[in-house]
């Protein structure tokens, strides 16, 4: 058995990608060889959330404690999250990073085109609600898509958000050869060492306005960015690395289902993992949201929200 469990190999055309049992991860994702996020090995157990689907909350829960109401018989109740992300005593990332999904639909040809991976969120101590989450994707000459969907099945309304996590690469060279882009024009302050959630500020003057294309050489982010605007082409958000040949990669999606999104530089320790690509996770709700509330949907018995995003190519000139 691998560390990350069953391998999953999607083609089309030019386009190869392999995700993982273990966290539905998205191990590789290349363009005629050239790496469209950071990969990892077979071998290898994943390394910082690389690739993973984030659910039932993206980012982190301060100290792991939270209670929101209008959640049945748990509303208000203060809810204790194991401890995630002990460096800075939160819980991080969701309850799903290292469980095992199961196929559950999707190509069977030699060439396969689309996955179906499936998990279920048990309850438990700090989240004592079952949601089913279904994993759906599809390579196509668009790039790859991934559909996230989570459904409640208990009693009480269970509190749902999601997020991708994904390491952009423009497929050669590290963050500081890349340029980043995108439309966003507010970022959720991160208060101190913890990150703990202050205020939303305008991105104006400052290393977080990614506006016009920053150059990412000596910068360093970890912020949750908003107030993302729409392309008028295609109504979807963009976020894009391009390295100076042109070519790169591009996240799009939904900024009315994921209004939200962490970029972060990858500033690591370990040389190895030390910027090597620009984390982008669009999510459906902010850091703390379990605290907050904002953009957490509850997901009553039989009731369901999707969120999709595609990795695509981008090619140059």
């Amino acid at each position: 058995m691998h560390p990350s469990g069953d391998q999953h190999v999607l083609e089309h055309g030019p386009l190869r990608a392999v995700v993982t049992e273990v966290g539905a991860s998205l191990r590789s994702l290349t363009d005629d060889g050239r790496d469209l996020v950071v990969p990892f090995g077979a071998d290898e157990v994943r390394p910082v959330f690389r690739g993973a689907v984030l659910a039932p909350w993206p980012n982190r829960v301060v100290d792991g404690r939270w209670s929101l109401p209008d959640l049945g018989s748990a509303s208000g109740v203060e809810q204790q999250l194991a401890i995630t992300e002990p460096a800075r005593g939160h819980a991080l990332h969701g309850l799903l990073v290292w469980a095992s999904y199961a196929r559950t639909g999707g190509s069977t040809t030699e060439e396969a085109s689309t996955l179906q991976l499936s998990a279920r969120v048990v309850p438990q101590a700090g989240y004592p609600f079952a949601v089913d989450v279904v994993v759906d994707l599809r390579l196509d000459e668009t790039g790859l898509t991934t559909t996230v969907t989570g459904t409640g099945l208990g009693d009480d309304p269970a509190p749902w958000g999601c997020a991708a996590h994904p390491y952009l690469s423009a497929g050669t060279g590290r963050v500081d050869d890349w340029t980043a882009t995108a439309d966003a024009s507010s970022y959720l302050e991160a208060l101190g060492d913890r990150m703990l959630p202050g205020d939303v500020r305008p991105v104006d003057g400052t290393p977080r306005d990614l506006r016009a294309g920053r150059p990412l050489a000596g910068v360093e982010l970890d912020d949750a960015l908003t107030d993302v605007r729409p392309d008028p082409a295609d109504g979807l958000a963009h976020l894009s690395v391009v390295a100076a040949d042109g070519r790169g990669a591009e996240m799009v999606w939904d900024p009315a289902v994921l209004p939200w999104v962490q970029v972060h530089t990858a500033d690591r320790p370990e040389a190895e993992l030390d910027r090597a690509g620009l984390a982008v996770e669009p999510m459906t709700c902010p850091p703390d949201a379990l605290n907050s509330g904002t953009g957490v949907v509850r997901l009553a018995r039989g009731q369901s929200a999707s969120a999709s995003w595609t990795i695509r190519p981008l090619r140059g000139a």
